[in-house]
C-alpha cells in the first residue's frame, strides 16, 4: 500500500471505530509499518485538517470526532473521480489546499471497494497545463468503457479528416491546452496512441476486457500528448 492509499484508510479506520481510539502500534500492525511512519501519517493528516486527536493515559491512543466527519457515502467510482479531477484541475479554484482536504473527507468518507475503485479511476484522469475545457463531447460508451476496463470500438476521424473503426484499450483521459484526450493501446497501429475526445464520431463498449500489460501509466499520459507521432 502506497502512502496516499494508507492516508485514506488511516482516517477510514479510525472513523469506523470512533469513537474508540486506536493506538499506534495497533494501527501500525494493522498497515504493516512502523508505529514511527503512522505517527508521521496521523500529523499529516491532522495537519490537512481531519480532526484527529491523540488520548493519553492507559487506555489512550488516537481517536477521530464522528461528529465532524461525513458519514458513508454512495458516491460511485466515476462520481467520486469526477469530483477529484474538477478540485485538482490546474486553476480550478484559488483555495488549493482546501480543496486537497476537502477531497481528502470525501474519499474517505466513502465505502472501502469504492474509494478504492476512486482513487485508482482518479490516477488514469488527470488535468495538466491550463484548465481543460469540460469534456462535454466525450461519448458516455468511452467514459463507461474506461470506468468498467472494457476494449471500446471507435469510429475515429484523424487529423486529415478520414475515419477509421479502431479497437483501444483506454488506460485513461488527459486534459492539456484547453482540449482531452483519451489515452490507450490502440489495436489498428499496435500500439500506445492518443486521440482527441471531440473527433469520436461513434463508440461501442465491448464485453472484451482490458488487457492490463498493455496500459500506459498515468505519469507518462502528457508526454504522450506533446509527441505528435502518437496523436491520432
Amino acid at each position: 500500500m502506497n502512502r496516499t492509499d494508507r492516508l485514506y484508510a488511516l482516517v477510514e479506520e479510525l472513523r469506523a471505530v470512533a469513537p474508540r481510539p486506536r493506538t499506534a502500534a495497533q494501527l501500525a500492525a494493522r498497515f504493516e509499518v512502523s508505529a514511527r511512519t503512522i505517527e508521521r501519517d496521523l500529523l499529516a493528516l491532522q495537519e490537512a485538517g481531519v480532526p484527529i486527536w491523540a488520548q493519553t493515559g492507559p487506555g489512550g491512543g488516537y481517536t477521530v470526532d464522528p461528529s465532524t466527519t461525513l458519514p458513508p457515502l454512495n458516491f460511485t467510482a466515476a462520481e467520486a473521480t469526477a469530483i477529484a479531477v474538477a478540485l485538482a484541475a490546474p486553476g480550478a479554484t484559488p483555495l488549493g489546499q482546501a480543496a486537497r482536504s476537502a477531497l481528502q473527507k470525501l474519499v474517505s468518507a466513502m465505502a472501502g471497494p469504492a474509494a478504492e475503485a476512486a482513487r485508482g479511476l482518479s490516477r488514469r484522469v488527470v488535468a495538466v497545463g491550463r484548465p481543460a475545457s469540460p469534456a462535454a463531447s466525450v461519448s458516455p460508451e468511452v467514459e463507461r468503457a474506461l470506468v468498467d476496463g472494457r476494449v471500446v470500438a471507435l469510429d475515429y476521424e484523424d487529423r486529415s479528416g478520414a475515419v477509421t473503426r479502431r479497437e483501444v484499450e483506454p488506460a485513461g483521459f488527459v486534459g492539456v491546452d484547453d482540449k482531452w484526450y483519451l489515452v490507450g493501446h490502440c489495436r489498428l497501429r499496435g500500439d500506445t496512441r492518443v486521440f482527441r475526445v471531440d473527433r469520436v464520431r461513434r463508440a461501442e463498449v465491448l464485453d472484451e476486457r482490458v488487457a492490463v500489460p498493455n496500459l500506459v501509466s498515468p505519469p507518462d499520459f502528457e508526454g504522450l500528448v506533446r509527441r505528435p507521432n502518437l496523436l491520432e
